[in-house]
C-alpha cells in the first residue's frame, strides 16, 4: 500500500505540509563545491517547491570518491562540507542527503545530515548497508548499475536487519555496453514490492561512463523525458542534480540540469501526477 511505503520517509518532511498524492524531490549540486552554491541552489529549490507543494529534500555529496581519473575535484574536506550541508538544514528548514562510501563514514555524516545515500556501486556492500542502517537515519539505496529491481530486496533486507525501516530505492539505469545507460521503468513497481518508496534518478541515468577522456559524459536534453516517465509510470519521488551553470560544475556537470530549467520541470511533473491520480 502506498501510505506503507511513504511512512518510510514522511518523517522528513514534518517541518512541510506533505501531500502523500505528491511525488517528493531530491535535488542539488553534486558535490559542496562553496557555500554560495550551497544557498543559491538551496533557497531557489525550496521556493519552486514550496509554491507546487512538493516535498523537498536537499542533495550534496560532502566527498566524491568514485572519480574517473585521479586529479578530478573530489571536495573541500568532509568536515567544512559537512558542515556547509548542516547549515542548508538549518537556513531553510530542510532534510538534507548525502553520500557515504564506508563504515565508519556513517556515524560521521549522521550527525549532520537526515538521509544517507548508498551509491549504486556499492549497494551489494553489507558492512556498509548495516552501519547506515545502524545510525536510525533514512537511508537511500541506489539501485547498481549491474543489479536486478528483484535483487534490490536483498540489500534492502541488510537495513531492516538493523531495526531501521527508514528505507527507499533509487533506479539511476542499467549498463548498456561500456558507456551507456538504459533506465528500465519496470523497476518502479518491482522495487516497491519491498514496501519502500522508490526514487528515479533523473540525471545520473543519463551518464555516458567510461569515456576516453576520463571525464564522464552526458545527455541532459534527456532529463525532462526521464523524469516526465518516472512520474507517469508511478514512481514515489525522483532525484536531479541541478547547478547554476553545469558547465562550470566540479562534477557531474554533463548530465545536470541547469538550475534556471527546474520550475518549467517540475510544474510539468506536477501536472502529469495530477492526470494518474485516482479519481
Amino acid at each position: 500500500m502506498k501510505s506503507e511505503r511513504l511512512s518510510a520517509i514522511e518523517f522528513l518532511f514534518d517541518g512541510q505540509s506533505y501531500d502523500p498524492n505528491m511525488f517528493f524531490l531530491i535535488a542539488g549540486p553534486c558535490v559542496v563545491e562553496d557555500e554560495p552554491l550551497l544557498m543559491t541552489v538551496a533557497g531557489e529549490v525550496s521556493r519552486i517547491c514550496r509554491e507546487l507543494g512538493i516535498p523537498y529534500v536537499f542533495k550534496s555529496s560532502y566527498r566524491k570518491a568514485n572519480r574517473t581519473r585521479v586529479d578530478s575535484f573530489t571536495g573541500i574536506g568532509d568536515e567544512a562540507a559537512l558542515a556547509l550541508l548542516q547549515k542548508v538544514k538549518t537556513r531553510f528548514h530542510l532534510p538534507v542527503l548525502t553520500d557515504i562510501h564506508t563504515p565508519p563514514e556513517a556515524a560521521m555524516a549522521a550527525a549532520y545530515v537526515d538521509v544517507l545515500q548508498i551509491p549504486a556501486f556499492l549497494c551489494r556492500q553489507t558492512e556498509l548497508l548495516q552501519a547506515a542502517g545502524a545510525t536510525g537515519k533514512a537511508v537511500n539505496i541506489k539501485k547498481g548499475q549491474f543489479v536486478s529491481g528483484e535483487a534490490m530486496r536483498f540489500a534492502v533486507d541488510k537495513v531492516r536487519q538493523t531495526g531501521n525501516e527508514r528505507i527507499m530505492l533509487t533506479e539511476r539505469g542499467s549498463m548498456f555496453g561500456y558507456g551507456d545507460l538504459v533506465v528500465d521503468f519496470r523497476n518502479i513497481p518491482i522495487m516497491q514490492a519491498s514496501q519502500v518508496p522508490v526514487v528515479v534518478d533523473c540525471t545520473h541515468s543519463l551518464q555516458q561512463p567510461n569515456q576516453a577522456s576520463g571525464v564522464t559524459g552526458g545527455r541532459p536534453q534527456l532529463i525532462q523525458t526521464i523524469a516526465r516517465a518516472a512520474i507517469a509510470a508511478g514512481a514515489d519521488g525522483i532525484f536531479i542534480e541541478t547547478h547554476p551553470e553545469p558547465a562550470k560544475a566540479k562534477s557531474d556537470g554533463a548530465n545536470m540540469l541547469p538550475l534556471a530549467a527546474m520550475e518549467d520541470l517540475l510544474k510539468s511533473l506536477v501536472r502529469i501526477r495530477e492526470a494518474i491520480l485516482p479519481g
